[in-house]
């Protein structure tokens, strides 16, 4: 029988939950908080200045933050967690392309920091995941 509490396993779900969290409320902020018209109107004016349409400006910015609330959920509970971790990591992606796009030599202090946390944990071996619903279900 495997035990639960090995130092592996439990670093693993803080990793883990620490970057879920990180997505989840970054979702949530502009979801719930800021609210998506208000979003849409912020970045509206830099991105149809460089000839962005707004149908594009629309969906990634719905998309994008739809995906960190719900990837971010998912991972919280372990559900789904490599198509959550590849939902957040195209997500970065396209964060990366539309900062780059207004300014190359963009501050990446808050993006970089959550891509290596997203790679980390899609290469760990997801059998020392032990706390994931995925190790329960599949």
């Amino acid at each position: 029988m495997e035990t639960l509490f090995t130092h592996e396993s439990i670093a693993l779900f803080i990793i883990r939950v620490f970057t879920a969290v990180l997505f989840l409320f970054q979702g949530y902020d502009k979801i719930f908080k800021m609210r998506m018209d208000n979003l849409i109107e912020t970045i509206k004016p830099a991105y149809l200045n460089i000839g962005i349409p707004m149908p594009l400006i629309r969906l990634f910015a719905y998309f994008t933050s739809y995906i960190e609330l719900i990837a971010g959920f998912l991972l919280i509970i372990g559900l789904l967690k490599f198509a959550a971790l590849y939902a957040l990591g195209f997500d970065l992606l396209i964060a990366s392309l539309g900062m780059s796009i207004l300014n190359p030599m963009w501050d990446m202090k808050h993006v970089f920091p959550r891509l290596v946390l997203v790679i980390f944990l899609i290469l760990y071996p997801s059998a020392s995941d032990l706390f994931a619903l995925d190790h329960f279900i599949f």
